[in-house]
């Protein structure tokens, strides 16, 4: 799969990840799509290491699924980085 297809796959799952996560992470959807191309390369690196499973083939089940996953991971890190961020102590 070529950078163009890493990047669509990842702005997708970092959306899918969006709709199975919401709430406030901070940082609006185009930061959202970023970490989910983040999530999608972290993805594919557990999968390769955990289950010998890379992201290949751009319409294989288990890359889409690696992709979502490594999307929630990352936007459920960047939530608790972002979670006091903006407010402030009164």
């Amino acid at each position: 799969m070529g950078i163009l297809g890493w990047i669509v796959l990842g702005l997708i799952a970092g959306a899918i990840a969006k709709l199975i996560l919401p709430g406030r992470q901070g940082g609006g959807w185009i930061v959202t799509l970023i970490l989910g191309v983040v999530g999608a390369l972290l993805g594919g690196w557990i999968g390769s290491m955990i289950f010998g499973v890379g992201i290949e083939e751009f319409w294989d089940l288990s890359t889409w699924l690696l992709a979502i996953g490594g999307s929630i991971i990352v936007l459920l890190i960047w939530g608790l980085i972002t979670k006091n961020r903006g407010r402030t102590t009164a």
